[in-house]
C-alpha cells in the first residue's frame, strides 16, 4: 500500500504553489526514503530545483516540511543534510514507536468498527498467502507490514497518535527499512504476532492489544539490537 502523506489544503480551491510544494514533499519524500537521494547527502536547492524542474519558493516549502517530518537535518556550518541512521537514534526510534502504538492498539480495541476490523483481516490474510509463496523467506513488502500498523493507528482515533506516528515515525520506519535488507528477519513469527494484536483488539481488549502490540514491537528492536552488535 502506498500511503501518501497527507494534505492539509484550506477550504475552497487550493493555491497552486502550494499544491506544487505538496507534490514536491512527495517525491523527495520518496527519493530520500528509497535512497535515491543517499543517507548523509548534502540538500543542493540548485541542483533540485534543476532536477525537479521547480521554482525556488516551493522547494524551500517542500525542504522545511521535510525537515519537519526528521528526514533532513540541519548542521551548523554544514547546511541541510539527509540524516543517517545511528544505532542510538534507530534504538530511541524504536522505543517511542513502541510506546505510542501501544496506546494506538488500546484505543483500537475501543473504537474500531466492524468494517476496520475486516480490512485488518483481509490485509493479513494477503500477508499470509504471501508468505506461503515465499516458503517464509521474507514478510510483505514494507507496505504492507506498515499497512497492517497504519490501520491500527486509524482506529485509535487520536489526531494526536495519528499525526506522531503517521507523519513523523512513519518515514523515517520506513527509510530504515528501504536502506536495511536485513531489517524484518522473523516473517512468521511477525505475521502469528498480528494475528494475536488484531483478535485482542476484536474481542475489545485493551490492556492485551497494547501489551501484544509493545511486545511485538519490543521483538524488533531486539533483533535490531543484535544485529548492530553482529555488525
Amino acid at each position: 500500500m502506498n500511503i501518501e502523506l497527507k494534505t492539509r489544503q484550506k477550504e475552497g480551491a487550493p493555491d497552486k504553489e502550494n499544491t506544487k510544494s505538496e507534490s514536491l514533499t512527495e517525491s523527495l519524500v520518496e527519493a530520500i526514503v528509497s535512497g535515491e537521494i543517499a543517507p548523509g547527502s548534502k540538500i543542493s536547492e540548485p541542483e533540485l530545483a534543476k532536477l525537479y524542474q521547480v521554482s525556488r519558493g516551493p522547494l524551500r516549502e517542500a525542504i522545511m516540511r521535510i525537515e519537519g517530518l526528521g528526514l533532513i537535518e540541519r548542521i551548523p556550518h554544514v547546511g541541510a543534510r539527509v540524516i543517517t541512521f545511528s544505532p542510538e537514534k534507530l534504538i530511541e526510534l524504536y522505543s517511542v514507536r513502541e510506546a505510542l502504538e501501544g496506546m494506538a492498539a488500546r484505543l483500537a480495541a475501543r473504537h474500531i468498527t466492524e468494517e476496520e476490523l475486516l480490512g485488518l483481516e483481509s490485509v493479513l490474510s494477503t500477508h499470509s498467502k504471501h508468505i506461503d509463496e515465499v516458503e517464509g523467506a521474507s514478510y510483505f513488502h514494507q507496505h504492507g507490514d506498515f499497512d497492517f500498523h497504519y490501520r491500527i493507528i486509524l482506529a485509535s482515533r487520536n489526531s494526536k497518535l495519528i499525526s506522531l506516528l503517521c507523519d513523523e515515525l512513519y518515514h523515517l520506519l520506513r527509510m530504515y527499512r528501504y536502506q536495511s535488507p536485513r531489517a524484518q528477519s522473523r516473517p512468521v513469527e511477525a505475521l502469528d504476532e498480528h494475528k494475536y494484536i488484531l483478535q485482542a483488539i476484536r474481542n475489545r481488549d485493551e490492556e492485551l492489544a497494547e501489551m501484544l502490540m509493545r511486545r511485538h514491537i519490543s521483538g524488533s528492536r531486539t533483533l535490531i539490537e543484535q544485529q548492530i552488535l553482529r555488525d
